[in-house]
């Protein structure tokens, strides 16, 4: 059996917990931030788990991750 070749886009995006779930980074902190707030900002930079429905792909695309 051939080894599987890791998706280098999604091992830059996602990290697997000791646990075995999957972290990831929250969207919408680049630009437009004049219009957000300042508490929504703070919550936007904390990192948070990837959906239990979008595990099995995930694990897929970084299978020694």
């Amino acid at each position: 059996m051939p080894k599987i070749k890791t998706n280098r886009g999604a091992a830059k995006r996602f990290k697997t917990t000791a646990t075995g779930k999957i972290k990831r980074k929250k969207s919408g902190l680049r630009h437009i931030l004049t219009s957000k707030a300042t508490g929504r900002k703070r919550g936007l930079g904390k990192s948070t788990l990837v959906a239990k429905s979008d595990e099995k792909m995930i694990n897929r695309l970084i299978p020694y991750g």
